[in-house]
């Protein structure tokens, strides 16, 4: 029986490149790419097809950061299909980076390059905001959407019969010090997508927790330092251009530059490739390039405890029964003004 693989996020990127990867692997997947842009993942599929003309390649369309749009992938998900093996959340982003340049130009300069680049600590901040849902967007887009998925697909993914596998793609990036549990959204700082990528970290201990014994296995892994349009939007393209070469010379000297999208997407094949018993839950599975280029996958403990991501895993239960009921009673206001206005013409 084939297998179905899903991966959000799929139409550029880190994204695109685990798809050509996985159909270069095995030619035999169902493959789903769950994107908000249709016209891109239609272009995606177009480029997947023509190196793999035999491939099954099916899209979704899927808005990570909207309740509605997951409710209703979710709900066109089951319609599809009788199983899911893999689900590999991968949609993120960071709005309106922000540089703080004088620390920039001081780090590079410094000992503190490799990690100033690896991690953005200290210099980057983004301008979150509040989406349709009353919810804070990164959050959404980069945990929360992504939460509810899981939770919709909960009888594709935990089968008697079968294992499935979720995989996040996090960063490193991800800090503890920017998350709190009194402000899981983040509403009152300044580094949403650190907090949400460490509360990735955390979740998916939770899961292993809760859903290793239905066959559900979740993993995290770390791209490394990779050059996509995520990345591309933190520095005006001048500052790249001046850097670039600076950033190939310090790859010779660090394993974390892995740079390029094909290159990032190095762990999340792996944890394709492995048996999901053989893994540790609390370690993040890092995509690293020697200098001669050579792609493999380490894995480190992450700056994680038990006690704080089961309850980050209850306030996203409870959040979500608060977002089910906001989505319902919208839903019923939309239909009784519809009713006033039919009755009024």
């Amino acid at each position: 029986m084939e297998r179905v693989v899903i991966i959000t996020g799929a139409n550029s990127g880190i994204g695109l490149a685990l798809c050509e990867r996985l159909l270069t692997e095995d030619g035999q997947l169902r493959l789903c790419l769950a994107c908000r842009n249709m016209q891109r993942a239609e272009a995606a599929r177009t480029a997947l097809l023509t190196s793999h003309p035999d491939a099954h390649v099916d899209l979704l369309h899927l808005d990570v950061g909207s309740v509605q749009s997951v409710l209703s992938a979710a709900q066109e998900v089951k319609t599809r299909y009788s199983k899911v093996d893999f689900l590999y959340l991968n949609a993120g982003i960071m709005p309106n980076p922000q540089i703080d340049i004088k620390a920039f130009f001081k780090g590079l300069f410094s000992r503190n390059v490799i990690n100033m680049f690896a991690t953005a600590e200290g210099l980057l901040t983004q301008q979150d905001r509040v989406n349709s849902d009353d919810l804070q967007e990164v959050f959404t887009t980069n945990l929360f959407g992504h939460f509810l998925l899981i939770r919709e697909l909960d009888p594709l993914l935990c089968q008697s019969d079968h294992t499935s596998r979720v995989i996040w793609t996090s960063s490193s990036n991800a800090r503890r010090s920017a998350f709190s549990l009194d402000d899981i959204q983040h509403r009152l700082g300044t580094e949403p997508y650190s907090s949400s990528k460490y509360a990735s970290d955390m979740l998916s201990l939770a899961l292993n927790r809760q859903k290793n014994s239905q066959g559900l296995f979740s993993s995290v892994i770390c791209p490394g330092l990779v050059m996509t349009n995520l990345t591309y939007g933190i520095l005006p393209s001048f500052f790249w251009t001046l850097i670039m070469p600076i950033m190939w010379l310090i790859r010779i000297f660090t394993n974390t530059f892995t740079l390029t999208p094909y290159n990032g997407a190095e762990a999340l094949l792996w944890l394709f490739l492995q048996k999901p018993e053989s893994l540790d839950p609390k370690a993040k599975y890092h995509s690293l390039t020697s200098g001669f280029g050579v792609n493999y996958t380490e894995p480190r403990q992450m700056d994680i405890d038990d006690k704080m991501s089961e309850d980050l895993y209850v306030k996203l239960l409870e959040l979500e029964k608060t977002a089910r009921r906001k989505l319902t009673e919208r839903g019923s206001n939309e239909e009784a003004y519809r009713r006033y206005l039919n009755d009024v013409e």
